[in-house]
C-alpha cells in the first residue's frame, strides 16, 4: 500500500474529505510527529518509504529528492511553491502540483483585517484600554483612499471586489494583468514605482522568485506617502526587512502590516516586532477553516488522479515532467 504524507501542521486532527480521498485511492495515511512546521532534517527522516506528499512549506530541496527516489508527487497545500526547488523535483520525476483557487478569499478578507487594523489604530487603543486607558484619536478611513494592489491575480481580484464595498479606488501593478478585469472595475494599471507613489494602502501579492526577492527596497519604499501602509501576505522575502524597519522606525510611512516574514518564524531579535506601528499574524492569511478543508481536499484529489494516471493540468506547476513520470510503488 502506498504511503502519502499529509504534512500541514493544521491538518494533523483535521477530519474531512480528503482523507476519504487518499484513502479510497489505496494510501496509507502517514503524519509527522511534530506540531508544527518540518525543518529539513525532520522532512528526511520521516519520508522514507513514502509516495506522495501533501505539503505545507517545509522545505523540498534537492536534498529531499535525492534522499528518496521513491517520493513521486508533492501537493502543496497552497498556492505558492517557493519551499519546493521545482527543477530538483522535474529533475527526480517528482510531480508538483498546488490548489488554486481555494484560498484567495481567506487571503483577502485577512489582508483587509490588516488593513483595519492599521487605520484604525486597533492594536494602540487595544492594551491601553485593557491597561486603564482611554486612547482616541482620529481614525484613517479607508473611504476614498487608494489601494494599490502589487499583483492582480485570484488574490488582487478578491481585494478588487472588498475594496469597492468600502469605496476606495483600486490601481495595480501585475505585468500579466486581466485587461479584462481591470477595465470592468476601473482599475488603473501602473509602474510599481507609481503604485507606491500613489497608494495610500499597498497590498502585495507577488509570487516569490528570483526576479521578485527583495523587490521592495529602500529605493521603492522611499516612495510611498508618510501617511501610507504597506501591508504584505504574500511572502516575506519579497521585503528587504531591514529596509521596511528603517522607514518604519523613522516614520516615513504610517505603519506595516505582516502576515510573513523573511525568516518564519522572526527571530526574538528581529527590531520590526518592538515596533508600535505594526500589526503582525503568524502566516495565516491563507487558512481559515473553509479555505484549509478546500485546499486538502484538492492537494488530494491532485495525489489520487496523478497516481492513477490523470493529469490535473491547471493545479501541475512542472508539466514537463510528464515525459519521464512514472508511477510506482
Amino acid at each position: 500500500m502506498p504511503k502519502v504524507l499529509i504534512a500541514p501542521a493544521p491538518l494533523a486532527n483535521m477530519t474531512g474529505s480528503h482523507l476519504d480521498v487518499l484513502t479510497a485511492a489505496g494510501f496509507e495515511l502517514v503524519y509527522p510527529s511534530v506540531a508544527r512546521q518540518m525543518v529539513e532534517s525532520e522532512l528526511l527522516a520521516i519520508l522514507p518509504g513514502v509516495s506522495a506528499a501533501v505539503a505545507g512549506s517545509e522545505p523540498y530541496s534537492r536534498k529531499v529528492f535525492e534522499a528518496n527516489p521513491q517520493l513521486k508527487i508533492v501537493a502543496r497545500v497552497g498556492v505558492g511553491y517557493d519551499a519546493v526547488d521545482v527543477q530538483a523535483a522535474t529533475d527526480h520525476g517528482v510531480v508538483v502540483a498546488t490548489v488554486p483557487g481555494t484560498n484567495q478569499d481567506a487571503v483577502s478578507e485577512h489582508g483587509f483585517m490588516l488593513i483595519l487594523a492599521l487605520a484604525k489604530h486597533l492594536m494602540r487603543q487595544h492594551p491601553a484600554i485593557r491597561d486603564g486607558g482611554w486612547p482616541r484619536q482620529a481614525n484613517v478611513p479607508l473611504r476614498g483612499k487608494t489601494l494599490g494592489l502589487a499583483g492582480l491575480g485570484r488574490i488582487g481580484k478578491s481585494m478588487t471586489i472588498r475594496a469597492e464595498a468600502f469605496g476606495m479606488k483600486v490601481i495595480a501593478h501585475d505585468p500579466f494583468a486581466d485587461k479584462v478585469f481591470a477595465e470592468q472595475h476601473g482599475i488603473a494599471l501602473v509602474s510599481l514605482e507609481d503604485l507606491f507613489r500613489e497608494s495610500d494602502y499597498v497590498s502585495l501579492h507577488m509570487p516569490l522568485n528570483p526576479g521578485t526577492r527583495k523587490i521592495i527596497n529602500a529605493d521603492m519604499l522611499k516612495l510611498m506617502k508618510p501617511t501610507s501602509f504597506l501591508v504584505n501576505t504574500a511572502r516575506g522575502s519579497i521585503i528587504d526587512e531591514p529596509a521596511l524597519y528603517e522607514v518604519l522606525r523613522d516614520k516615513k510611512i504610517a505603519g506595516a502590516g505582516l502576515d510573513v516574514f523573511d525568516e518564519e518564524p522572526p527571530l526574538k531579535d528581529n527590531p520590526i516586532l518592538q515596533l508600535d506601528n505594526v500589526v503582525m499574524t503568524a502566516h495565516t492569511a491563507g487558512v481559515d477553516q473553509q479555505s484549509i478543508a478546500d485546499m486538502a481536499l484538492l492537494a488530494a484529489k491532485c495525489v489520487a488522479w496523478i497516481s492513477k494516471g490523470e493529469w490535473p493540468t491547471e493545479c501541475v506547476v512542472n508539466p514537463e515532467v510528464k515525459a519521464k513520470f512514472k508511477w510506482s510503488v
